[in-house]
């Protein structure tokens, strides 16, 4: 692990360097639950503005556009700025979004809002995120990092599902999000008094061919930065599809009561923060692809047992919709691992930048999408829509691996956090 430069293991770390890591995580439960959140709000978004599923899914795209422009430039504002003061930007950004959205304005001025927000959210995500992924045997640590964004995502139902049960309005649960942004922002402000370096790892071959050329542009050239940018598109798409359609799924399709709803969306964030936690360690084992190859697996198998047998019992809702979000997991945390073993140390915040672009991408218009399904089909189409969905996925991940050349059976190495 590296903070502020040094590596340390976790026997070794001092309070300090305990906080700091603390800090991160805390980053990331901000991002999770702001974007965990958004699905149980969608029906009284519509009812507030008289919407239908189309127009209010435009909000996807409005917080994509935002996020997307941040993320692709993460690389060069990292490059000028420094992680510290890039994460720092974010967290302010998201704070006064938050609190705009507490204003209820018109819909017009909410997309822009939503843009905002997506801009605030990307920074934040591509900075920790890339600072993260450049200290040596990040596999693991990453899992934990996201694992705390599926901490915030599970707080997220679970704080608009009390908003609106409570007969308040729903733009009220953005005064809990304005809280926890000021909070990050104010003690990520006091604790890392130092610019944030990056570990000092071996530098791919292709180093020296790019040292003098726009960060970017050389990250765009790598054609496994695409493949890997483009899986997690779909990947993306399909774990915010099923979170923030998951709910409307359940109440419209399955005829499940609100509160009961809530709760089996939490539980799908659950199994998605619990995946992330427990699986960690698994590719120093199994090795990296093994561990795709069965979390694709358990995503397929989640899927069809909501298709067949969630009809019978709310027992098998809560355990399809829990083994989804424990397979899909470890997912982009542990490619975000693979990336960094690959492309040149001096990339990695570009080539980052790009994949969580793309997941970004991926976490508006397949959302977007899904809800002009509903539209025009029902909700109905939701889960085989997702089971297409994963099925380009475990084509992409084979391309992936043969373009990367990294050996499935090898195991990381041991992580010493």
């Amino acid at each position: 692990m590296v903070i502020e430069g040094n590596p340390v293991s976790a026997s070794s770390m001092k309070p300090l360097q305990r906080l700091q890591i603390a800090l991160l995580f805390l980053a990331f439960i901000l991002i999770g639950a702001t974007e965990g959140g958004v699905g149980v709000l969608i029906p009284s978004i519509q009812l507030s503005y008289g919407l239908d599923k189309a127009v209010v899914s435009l909000l996807f795209l409005a917080g994509t556009s935002g996020y997307l422009t941040a993320a692709i430039l993460s690389g060069l504002l990292v490059e000028k700025f420094g992680h510290r003061n890039f994460i720092l930007f974010g967290t302010a950004i998201i704070f006064a979004g938050a609190f705009l959205v507490t204003l209820q304005p018109p819909f017009v001025l909410l997309m822009l809002v939503w843009l905002s927000l997506g801009f605030g959210i990307a920074s934040l995500d591509s900075g920790v995120n890339s600072y993260v992924a450049s200290w040596p045997h990040n596999s693991a640590i990453l899992n934990y990092l996201h694992g705390f964004y599926g901490v915030g995502a599970l707080s997220g139902p679970l704080a608009a599902s009390f908003v609106i049960n409570n007969g308040w309005s729903w733009n009220n649960t953005y005064y809990v999000w304005c809280f926890l942004a000021a909070l990050v922002l104010i003690s990520f402000r006091l604790v890392f008094s130092k610019p944030l370096e990056t570990a000092k790892q071996e530098l791919h071959t292709k180093e020296a061919q790019t040292s003098g050329e726009n960060v970017l542009l050389a990250a765009l050239k790598l054609k496994v930065v695409w493949l890997t940018a483009l899986f997690l598109f779909l990947y993306v798409g399909s774990e915010v599809s099923l979170g923030n359609w998951g709910y409307s799924w359940l109440t419209q399709q399955r005829e499940q009561v609100a509160w009961f709803a809530g709760w089996l969306v939490s539980g799908y964030w659950m199994g998605l923060t619990l995946g992330r936690l427990t699986l960690a360690r698994v590719s120093q084992w199994v090795g990296t692809q093994r561990l795709i190859w069965g979390c694709l697996a358990g995503t397929v198998s989640g899927i069809l047992i909501l298709i067949f047998l969630a009809g019978t019992s709310g027992v098998w809702l809560a355990i399809g919709l829990a083994l989804c979000g424990y397979s899909l997991g470890p997912i982009f945390p542990t490619t975000i691992a693979l990336i960094s073993n690959i492309v040149p140390e001096r990339l990695l915040a570009s080539a980052v930048g790009l994949l969580v672009s793309l997941g970004s991408m991926g976490a508006a218009f397949f959302p977007w999408l899904a809800g002009n399904l509903a539209e025009k089909l029902g909700l109905w189409s939701l889960l085989p829509y997702l089971l297409v969905l994963t099925a380009i996925m475990l084509l992409l991940w084979l391309m992936l691996f043969r373009e990367s050349g990294v050996n499935s059976k090898r195991p990381d190495p041991e992580n010493k956090l």
